[in-house]
């Protein structure tokens, strides 16, 4: 699956750079693996740390955004299914309390 940086911050496509870096921190706090004894918090936490240094660059997130949208559509149906999976694990795991 392709990684979605804004699904790996929590936050919708139209964040502003005050979002991003609350979110970052937010999430990189959560994650990380000296704090975080989850199996998988430190590739949530690599994750995060991608996701902010692609997000909060101009340049660098303009071209995520095209390329998202290129994939849109490229490939709706698969797009749809990542979006969707990726929508229902932050559903899930902000009910059982990990964010």
């Amino acid at each position: 699956m392709t990684a979605d940086h804004y699904a790996a911050l929590g936050l919708a496509p139209n964040a502003s750079l005050a979002d991003i870096k609350k979110a970052f921190r937010q999430k990189a706090s959560f994650y990380h693996p000296d704090r975080n004894d989850a199996p998988d918090a430190a590739q949530r936490f690599q994750a995060v740390q991608k996701a902010y240094e692609v997000l909060s660059d101009d340049t660098a997130r303009q071209a995520y955004d095209d390329n998202r949208r290129r994939n849109l559509l490229d490939d709706p149906l698969q797009t749809a299914q990542e979006i969707w999976q990726a929508y229902a694990h932050n559903i899930l795991s902000s009910s059982s309390g990990a964010q």
